[in-house]
């Protein structure tokens, strides 16, 4: 089986920074797109930064130029680095993988961590 392991969440002050990590371990021969998602109580779950096994990124305009997502191949273990947070981005970030777990697979397939929740309040 395919597991996705969250670390890093925690309560911060307006201003403050935090890492999350996020290590997928298993099964696995190939991992596609890795991304984080967050969803705030009452709202929906929405897409943060995402990252290509080639290392292309992609923010939501709300955290562009405070957040910086990264990654490492060898490790299958993605990181958002999250500066200059505010209340808004109180939320569960949760780990996304798209990833193959053979390489007679002819698709990848999206799997999803727990989740860790990050809450920024002064």
């Amino acid at each position: 089986q395919v597991q996705l392991m969250e670390s890093g969440g925690g309560l911060v002050q307006p201003g403050g920074s935090l890492r999350l990590s996020c290590a997928a371990s298993g099964s696995i021969f190939s991992i596609n797109v890795m991304g984080w998602y967050r969803q705030a109580p009452g709202k929906e779950r929405e897409l943060v930064a995402d990252i290509t096994s080639g290392g292309r990124t992609n923010y939501a305009d709300s955290v562009k130029g405070r957040f910086t997502i990264s990654r490492d191949n060898a490790k299958n273990t993605v990181y958002l680095q999250m500066n200059s947070l505010k209340p808004e981005d109180t939320a569960v970030y949760y780990c996304n993988a798209d990833l193959k777990r053979s390489q007679l697979s002819s698709k990848y397939y999206p799997y999803w961590g727990q989740g860790t929740q990050v809450t920024c309040s002064s």
